[in-house]
């Protein structure tokens, strides 16, 4: 039996316009594996939900990865209200560690090492990923 964990996050902000405001949302369905054990379903509801959450507050940021096909990268979207009041904001906040936790058990799925994971990136160690590094990869994986 698998089980289905769906997690969603809204964000409303104000809009440039007086009493106007702008709706971000973002959702997942994803499939848990049978026998996992109670700390390990609440981690992965956790990592699940930071996913979530941190896709919204990047696309509300401007800082959604630019292979998304068919999306503009954040350059062209500058003009945009968004864009605006992103300009020069980065997402370089390290990550967490159950972000971390999660990317590499999805990565021994994989066969693949920390250390080819860190040499992708540019960095000494895997524990150097940023937020924005770990989830692009994890959506990448997953998406596969």
């Amino acid at each position: 039996m698998m089980l289905k964990l769906n997690a969603s996050y809204s964000k409303k902000v104000p809009a440039e316009e007086e009493y106007s405001s702008q709706s971000f949302h973002a959702s997942v369905e994803v499939e848990l594996p049978d026998g996992l054990t109670q700390d390990q379903l609440q981690s992965r509801i956790h990592e699940t939900f930071d996913l979530v959450r941190n896709s919204v507050e990047a696309e509300l940021h401007g800082n959604v990865p630019r292979n998304c096909e068919g999306y503009p990268a954040a350059e062209e979207r500058k003009t945009t209200p968004q864009g605006n009041r992103a300009a020069g904001r980065q997402n370089d906040v390290p990550a967490s560690p159950k972000q971390l936790s999660y990317l590499l058990d999805l990565a021994r799925q994989r066969g693949v090492t920390p250390q080819q994971i860190a040499a992708q990136h540019g960095v000494p160690d895997v524990r150097q990923l940023s937020k924005r590094q770990c989830s692009e990869l994890i959506n990448s994986w997953r998406a596969a």
